[in-house]
């Protein structure tokens, strides 16, 4: 997804979701003055970040191979005679790393984004179904750091121009 260009490929969309999406960025924080004598805690001069937990979390109505290997996190898929297989595996590879996008609509025909960035499954599989209802698959999506980019926060926030026709 491209914020300049916000044109949203049906190959891009990832599932058809249920309840909601729920993008989370929640600083960690130190105080570095909380074991000094006389000094308040939360005193703004001693007050650091030392990382941000990113999250994308949300419901998906389709249990397609590729939604059951994102909320796998660490898997490989394979046809066996027209029929995919996913194998989670013990190792993580680089490529199991991918930036996500969240792209909506706000008040007044702008869109918002939200790019989750190295966004790794934490949540795993889990497949709810109910009697002769629809299944939900829950994944939970958490971004990551680089030790190549160590003080990039792996989230930023997108409010701008109208997506185009062919996105909307």
């Amino acid at each position: 997804f491209d914020p300049a260009n916000p044109v949203i490929e049906d190959s891009a969309i990832i599932c058809l979701t249920t309840g909601g999406i729920t993008a989370t960025c929640v600083p960690t924080f130190v105080d570095d003055g909380a074991d000094i004598d006389n000094v308040p805690d939360n005193m703004l001069e001693f007050k650091r970040i030392t990382s941000y937990t990113a999250t994308l979390g949300f419901t998906a109505l389709s249990v397609s191979p590729s939604v059951v290997k994102l909320s796998l996190g660490a898997a490989d898929a394979s046809d066996e005679e027209g029929t995919t297989k996913i194998t989670p595996r013990m190792e993580l590879k680089n490529t199991d790393f991918e930036d996500v996008w969240w792209v909506g609509d706000v008040k007044g025909g702008k869109m918002a984004a939200v790019q989750l960035k190295k966004a790794l499954s934490t949540g795993g599989f889990s497949l709810k179904t109910t009697k002769a209802g629809k299944g939900n698959l829950s994944v939970t999506l958490t971004g990551h750091y680089s030790i190549k980019a160590q003080d990039e926060v792996p989230m930023d926030f997108y409010i701008g121009a109208p997506t185009t026709e062919e996105g909307a």
